[in-house]
């Protein structure tokens, strides 16, 4: 895995959400040919043909004739310009279905045997950051496991949107769940917006642009209403802020993705972790835990 820098108790009625199949269905096979779909990742990365070309290493007269449906591209050339592309694992499948070839890339749900490892795996992660609070997500930031941590800080958050499967981005943002407790909820929400974007940028998958139409049109203060984080601490993370019967406990939070993933649910897997921003939060979050 690889680590990225980013920020009467409740208990989740699940503890790994073992994810069917069918939880987020594949996208059906395009009826657009594979130039045509090639040509809208080109755009979406915001390449010419004149660059996608040199950095593929082909001629921009055979990237166009693929492009225009005049020359067929074969398995190696699809997968070759998906690289260069960054398309993600679950878009090269559609491409290689538009081009004729099978999918190469499986999907299995996270209880399936092939994946225990990589399961076993998440769950020490989990488990050994205790006492702060960390969580699995998808690509659709659906918790599917957590820790015993992150169920103590949810208390007053309306029971509807603890009823799998349950969000992340909607439980943190939402007015009815830790919205009103979050003290620099302008600065996190802008955070998190940002981060979902650049996912869209990403992917271009339409359930993250629904998702964050919905939590654009969420109720925001204007302004922060807790203390200022340190200027050292503004320099290197945002933090996330959270009024608690226990204080004012202030996180910095990491992302953890497995490196180089061949499964599409590994590759859309994401491991959200807390870590206490002052020593002040650090002994809270222990007093918590020992209760």
């Amino acid at each position: 895995m690889t680590w990225q820098v980013m920020g009467n108790p409740v208990l989740l009625r699940y503890r790994f959400r073992t994810m069917s199949p069918h939880a987020h269905p594949a996208p059906a096979p395009s009826s657009r040919p594979v130039g045509v779909l090639i040509r809208e990742w080109r755009q979406h990365r915001r390449l010419s043909q004149l660059d996608l070309a040199m950095q593929a290493d082909i001629s921009t007269r055979h990237l166009s004739y693929v492009e225009t449906g005049r020359a067929t591209p074969s398995r190696a050339m699809v997968m070759h310009l998906a690289e260069r592309l960054s398309v993600p694992l679950r878009e090269r499948n559609v491409l290689l279905a538009a081009a004729g070839f099978a999918p190469m890339y499986r999907e299995r749900p996270l209880a399936d045997p092939a994946l225990e490892a990589a399961r076993h795996t998440v769950e020490l992660v989990l488990k050994a950051h205790e006492p702060w609070p960390a969580l699995a997500v998808d690509r659709h930031w659906t918790i599917l496991s957590h820790n015993a941590t992150v169920p103590l800080l949810l208390q007053d958050v309306d029971a509807a949107l603890l009823q799998g499967p349950v969000n992340a981005l909607r439980l943190s943002l939402h007015p009815g769940g830790l919205a009103p407790r979050i003290a620099n909820l302008a600065t996190w929400r802008a955070h998190l917006l940002h981060r979902l974007g650049q996912q869209i940028e990403a992917t271009s998958d339409p359930v993250l642009v629904a998702l964050r139409d919905e939590l654009q049109a969420y109720p925001a203060r204007p302004v922060d209403d807790g203390p200022a984080a340190s200027h050292e601490l503004n320099a290197i993370a945002v933090p996330l802020q959270l009024h608690t019967p226990a204080g004012m406990l202030s996180f910095i939070s990491t992302t953890t993705v497995f490196g180089s993933p061949v499964d599409i649910t590994l590759a859309e897997l994401a491991l959200e972790t807390f870590f206490p921003a002052d020593t002040a939060t650090a002994e809270a979050l222990r007093q918590l835990a020992a209760t």
